[in-house]
């Protein structure tokens, strides 16, 4: 019996060494109903508490995919006819959905199994173990099938040098959302049970909280979805009560996700603006141009037409005829902010912007781009309008002003996609403007820092997915200014943060960008809201040797693979219940060490 244990320890040790040195992260079906995954720490909740971002394998049930023809569920216990069953043989293939059932756990037993063989594996002593391999740690999922109620067991290995010398053991356990605050653990008990396994001459315990600053919101018993957040976690020591709010002297790090095209953003008007300038990019790239629907009634030639008429007939200088023009072409709409009016539009738009920005709100084809440019150009060639640009402006129709004021105007073939390239330029050659003004108007970098995403060497489609992160900057600087009213040393990281991240990154709204805080800057925030999450751990020892034992509050649960039964919704959004439930989550941690 024992020697079939320590050659099953042998095979799954094996096994997790070779997922650990594979690239892929491909799931491996062990026995026939265990699946592990290899993945980063940071996915789960539970398991981020105590491996972050680090690998880690997961094992779970191996539950295949449920097919539903026609959207129609598939059960073991269906009461179909034969007729209906050679109906739904015969139903098309595309109509065929696959039902992932989410992850599913292990029973007690089998979750202890495999836990015994990872340790098993790794103890130097026994015939199975290889202590010169460390292994990822090891976290299962379970069914709360125990008096106990556990839902994960999770081990890492404890090593000395490079050698394996002992085991962290985990078990999670979780209880369902209670509104009864007198149904926690007191830290007393917390103390209590961390003393139950580790008997330590000291202790420490600190605390840990989540607040939701900016999100969805519930209005008139509505929620208001929102796929931006800020967040702010907080870290304490010194816990005195279960809930308290976190002291002053904590540590505040906000974790800031920022979605384009939030309608309260005071940047929606410009996310409109860069989807006008996105469209035109990807008509160049694909072929085909799916044309937004204009903002302006009167068509683009006529609007062109009118805006040369108007250039003609003044009898100002040129510069006055910017400044006289440019009142007439600010959009107005509802959702225009006094900081929008103030600081991201500019006052000083030459000629090649102000056509811009009529025909971004008229134009519907290739053909009315190719008519308005073919208005202007003429306009130029026969002297009709010499109309003022920007010095650095760089787009072909600004080259050709500049040649205008020669009499010296080369040919330009308006066929093809020649228009939209042309168009294209003269947007990018706006917005870049436009957020530059901002940046530097609010001393928030300086035009090195920007160099990154103000260069025309690269091509179209990259200058335009430069553009987009610059833009995505921008309403993540201007929300956290606007609805949080961040002071000017924190806005000014925040934007270093975000420029040094984007030279680098790709385009990604999911990213959380973190900022260090001081508390007391966001206290009139948090100080009378209710945490989402809330936390207190008791630890003891040093180094890898370092146990804890941890508390976890919170509004809704941490484990995703089970269902907690519970007679309280979630009520919780941004603290606008007065009583809210919270689902509570406790980590036990023991050390096995090897002889």
């Amino acid at each position: 019996m024992g020697s079939k244990v320590i050659s099953s320890a042998k095979d799954f040790f094996n096994i997790l060494r070779s997922l650990q040195d594979e690239e892929s992260n491909d799931p491996f079906t062990h026995e026939e109903d265990v699946q592990i995954l290899k993945m980063n720490g940071d996915q789960i909740a539970v398991v981020n508490m105590y491996c972050g971002n680090q690998p880690v394998f997961i094992c779970q049930k191996d539950v295949p995919q449920i097919s539903e023809p026609d959207g129609r569920q598939i059960t073991e216990n269906s009461n179909c006819s034969a007729d209906d069953a050679d109906a739904d043989a015969d139903a098309d293939d595309a109509s065929v959905l696959q039902t992932d059932l989410g992850p599913q756990p292990l029973t007690i037993s089998k979750a202890r199994k495999l836990l015994s063989w990872y340790t098993l594996a790794q103890n130097g002593n026994m015939s199975a173990g290889n202590n010169n391999t460390a292994l990822h740690p090891l976290w299962v999922r379970c069914d709360m099938s125990d008096p106990a109620r556990t839902t994960w067991f999770g081990a890492e290995t404890v090593c000395v040098g490079h050698k394996v010398s002992g085991v962290k053991l985990y078990s999670v356990t979780c209880k369902g959302s209670t509104v009864d605050k007198s149904a926690f653990i007191t830290l007393d008990e917390l103390k209590q049970e961390h003393k139950k396994r580790h008997h330590p001459s000291s202790m420490g315990i600190k605390g840990s909280a989540r607040f939701n600053l900016f999100g969805s919101t519930v209005v008139e018993n509505t929620m208001i979805e929102s796929q931006s957040s800020v967040t702010v976690d907080f870290k304490w020591s010194h816990v005195e009560s279960i809930l308290e709010t976190p002291p002053l002297s904590s540590t505040a790090t906000l974790n800031i996700k920022v979605t384009s095209g939030d309608m309260r953003s005071p940047m929606f008007e410009m996310y409109r603006e860069l989807q006008f300038l996105q469209t035109l990019a990807d008509g160049l790239r694909t072929g085909e141009t799916e044309w937004m629907e204009p903002l302006e009634s009167i068509s683009a030639v006529n609007l062109t037409k009118a805006y040369l008429q108007e250039l003609q007939s003044t009898a100002k200088t040129l510069q006055d005829q910017a400044a006289k023009t440019v009142e007439s072409t600010k959009p107005k709409t509802e959702t225009d902010t006094p900081i929008f009016n103030s600081l991201l539009e500019r006052g000083e738009l030459d000629f090649v912007e102000q056509l811009w920005v009529r025909m971004r709100k008229s134009v519907t084809s290739c053909q009315d781009i190719g008519d308005c440019l073919k208005l202007v150009i003429d306009a130029l060639r026969y002297g009709d309008i010499k109309p003022w640009i920007h010095r650095d402006s760089s787009s072909s129709l600004s080259k050709l002003i500049l040649q205008s004021y020669h009499q010296q105007i080369e040919h330009v073939s308006l066929t093809g996609v020649i228009p939209v390239h042309m168009l294209l330029e003269m947007g990018l050659d706006k917005m870049r403007k436009d957020y530059i003004n901002y940046l530097i108007g609010e001393e928030l970098t300086t035009l090195n820092h920007l160099c990154y995403y103000l260069s025309t060497e690269v091509d179209l489609q990259q200058q335009v997915i430069r553009l987009r992160k610059l833009h995505h900057l921008l309403e993540i600087i201007v929300t956290c200014g606007t609805f949080l009213g961040l002071p000017y040393d924190r806005q000014f990281l925040l934007t270093q943060s975000c420029l040094q991240h984007y030279k680098t990154n790709p385009y990604d709204e999911e990213h959380e960008f973190k900022l260090q805080m001081k508390p007391a800057l966001i206290s009139h925030f948090y100080q009378s809201e209710q945490p989402v999450l809330w936390g207190a751990e008791v630890s003891s020892g040093h180094g890898p040797r370092e146990v804890r034992t941890s508390l976890q509050l919170s509004d809704r649960p941490m484990v995703d693979h089970v269902i907690f039964e519970t007679d309280y919704p979630n009520e919780t959004v941004n603290g606008d219940s007065e009583d809210p439930a919270f689902f509570s989550t406790m980590v036990c941690c023991s050390l096995v060490n090897f002889a």
